[in-house]
């Protein structure tokens, strides 16, 4: 685990904070965030957006800024930001500034407060957004917001539909992929993982809205799990019984 991420979930109780608590924080564009980063993960709405403001097709900008892997834990495929240079900096960093910024990922937009999605004990229905301030060393405290007026100056809607839903499918589809994992051999799963990256992150209009495209994405995904996992139940996964 990045030490970044570590230390947050070492500290999440407290570290959390609530939508009218209030932080100090002013960016002096020092470029410290954007340094020595492994962590920044992409959603499929990420993607969709830098895709969008740098004209260029999701493949293109994977295949150019990030590092596609399996989650350890998740066994989704996950994109991240591929650091570049000694500092091990952000790809879209230029001298001090953010080349995407009016388009940049969420995680980005959202800093120095982070956002986590937890569920209750006994359904994947019932859950929350928690959000976090982050420990940083950039910046100053000039100013003073809430986490409610932060996420309004990110655009960031509170509620946050598209945030809501990808998390879901995050915990959807990972337990299905653990379960395919069970009854199916290394092959078999490299088809899948192939198929669900494709789905999942790059097959969108990009001149058309991405939340509706992507809810029709999800069900597609799920649907497409159950027939893999049929199959594979069948002994066309390669492994035995």
């Amino acid at each position: 685990m990045d030490n970044r991420l570590e230390e947050i979930a070492e500290n999440y109780d407290i570290m959390k904070i609530g939508l009218d608590d209030k932080f100090r924080f002013h960016c002096t564009m020092c470029g410290r965030c954007c340094r020595d980063r492994h962590d920044i993960l992409l959603s499929p709405y990420d993607l969709f957006r830098i895709a969008v403001g740098l004209d260029m097709k999701p493949l293109e900008v994977c295949k150019r800024y990030c590092h596609v892997y399996v989650g350890e834990a998740s066994r989704i495929p996950i994109v991240r930001l591929l650091p570049v240079g000694v500092d091990e900096r952000c790809p879209f960093l230029r001298g001090n500034r953010c080349s995407v910024n009016s388009f940049k990922p969420n995680v980005c937009a959202l800093f120095p407060l982070g956002r986590a999605m937890c569920y209750s004990a006994d359904s994947t229905e019932q859950n929350q957004c928690d959000y976090i301030l982050q420990p940083v060393n950039c910046g100053d405290k000039r100013k003073t917001y809430t986490v409610r007026e932060w996420l309004a100056g990110a655009n960031i809607p509170v509620e946050d539909p598209i945030f809501l839903g990808w998390h879901r499918l995050i915990a959807d589809l990972s337990s299905r992929m653990l379960a395919l994992e069970k009854v199916s051999d290394l092959k078999f799963m490299a088809k899948v993982v192939e198929v669900v990256f494709n789905k999942l992150y790059l097959s969108y209009d990009l001149t058309k809205g991405f939340e509706g495209q992507f809810n029709k994405a999800s069900k597609k995904i799920i649907k497409k799990m159950d027939d893999f996992f049929a199959a594979a139940k069948k002994g066309l996964g390669g492994k035995s019984e």
